[in-house]
């Protein structure tokens, strides 16, 4: 016998099964939409390049340009006109102070000082004749023998001997001096260039170039410049130094030092045709890494910044507001943060306020960036900071 459903209890299955399938269709839309949901909101945020707020001791210092120039610099003339004899050094070669350069002809002015020399003995000679006479005639006077007239004759014939005879010794002097210019001593320890003239030739006082040049190379001055607004940080750091400040030079074209001296001069006024202010820094030079005539790049070292707030240069951004850095928080967004830099050296930025160590910064891909979007790291950020040697032995 076979039972028949009733109508009213097919057309409730009809509709059970109908609200399972409608359920399940619901069901997979909607798990489809949230696994869709997920990659489209990862794909709005901005692929960005961070590096964290540093604490690290930094030296501060300005960098210029210069140029190399000798210590010292003498030309060595002739002091008398004479025939030049001989010549005692080598071009190019390095002299020491009271070296013998160059001899002049010496007998003319040997002949004038064996002259004065003459004249004086013989002046010495009746200077002692007079004194003998003002000893008799002083003698006589007293018994009555000689005039008061024949003794003050005497007596002033004694004092003109005596001048003649100081007069004499001046000359002698002079010609000493005179026959010391006939040998050309190098007044400075340095290297001579090229030989002006050649032995033979007639030289004179008057001449304008001279016998050679003596630079002095060790130590060796470099002079450059750095603009005038830097002048009160320059100030306040030799006044604050117990030492020199230190002045390190380097080739135009790397960043190998090639020597370090310490600064000698800071100029008495700034230049106000170049806005500048030029300063000198003398280095010891033995193995003539510097030479006269050389540019270099300088820096002059301010002193050390202790646990300076350091950032990549890269994360600074400049606007009509000021200056300011993207910072990223907790949860990925982005944020204007307004800084104050005190200085940018070897792509590290030096920041005196705004920010806090550990804090990330937007290195790379601020220009994608608006305060409050979210961010994802794209890949490993430098920190702006050479590395530190490994200790050694140290393993990795």
């Amino acid at each position: 016998m076979t039972t028949t459903l009733s109508k009213p209890r097919a057309t409730l299955l009809i509709t059970a099964a109908l609200l399972v399938l409608i359920g399940a269709a619901g069901w997979g839309i909607v798990h489809k939409a949230g696994a869709v949901a997920a990659p489209t909101a990862a794909a709005n945020a901005v692929a960005v390049t961070t590096a964290a707020v540093k604490q690290q001791d930094m030296p501060m210092y300005l960098s210029g340009v210069g140029t190399v120039t000798s210590n010292a610099s003498v030309t060595v003339k002739a002091r008398i006109d004479g025939q030049l004899d001989k010549v005692g050094f080598v071009e190019g070669q390095d002299v020491k102070a009271g070296q013998l350069l160059a001899q002049i002809d010496p007998r003319t002015l040997q002949a004038q000082l064996d002259q004065a020399l003459a004249q004086k003995a013989k002046d010495q000679a009746q200077l002692a004749n007079s004194r003998l006479d003002l000893q008799r005639y002083t003698t006589l006077v007293q018994q009555d023998a000689a005039t008061q007239q024949t003794l003050d004759a005497t007596r002033a014939q004694v004092t003109q001997l005596q001048a003649a005879v100081q007069a004499d010794e001046a000359q002698i002097n002079y010609a000493k001096v005179q026959l010391s210019f006939t040998r050309i001593l190098a007044p400075i320890s340095g290297r001579v260039g090229a030989r002006l003239v050649d032995p033979g030739n007639i030289i004179h006082a008057a001449d304008v170039n001279g016998l050679v040049v003596i630079n002095q190379i060790d130590p060796i001055a470099v002079v450059f410049t750095l603009p005038e607004e830097t002048f009160q940080s320059i100030n306040t750091a030799l006044h604050g130094s117990q030492k020199p400040l230190s002045v390190q030079t380097f080739p135009r074209d790397n960043s190998t030092m090639l020597a370090q001296g310490n600064l000698t001069l800071l100029n008495n006024q700034i230049d106000t045709s170049s806005g500048t202010v030029q300063l000198k820094g003398i280095f010891q030079n033995p193995s003539h890494v510097l030479w006269p005539g050389q540019y270099v790049n300088v820096r002059l070292v301010l002193g050390d910044r202790k646990q300076a707030l350091t950032i990549p240069a890269a994360a600074v951004q400049r606007s009509q507001d000021g200056i300011y850095v993207y910072v990223v928080g907790a949860d990925d967004t982005v944020k204007n943060q307004p800084i104050q830099l005190a200085n940018i050296q070897d792509g590290v930025a030096v920041i005196d306020k705004g920010l806090n160590p550990g804090q990330r910064v937007v290195v790379d891909g601020q220009y994608k960036l608006k305060p409050g979007i979210k961010v994802v790291e794209a890949g490993a950020a430098g920190t702006g900071t050479a590395p530190a040697p490994a200790a050694k032995g140290a393993s990795n």
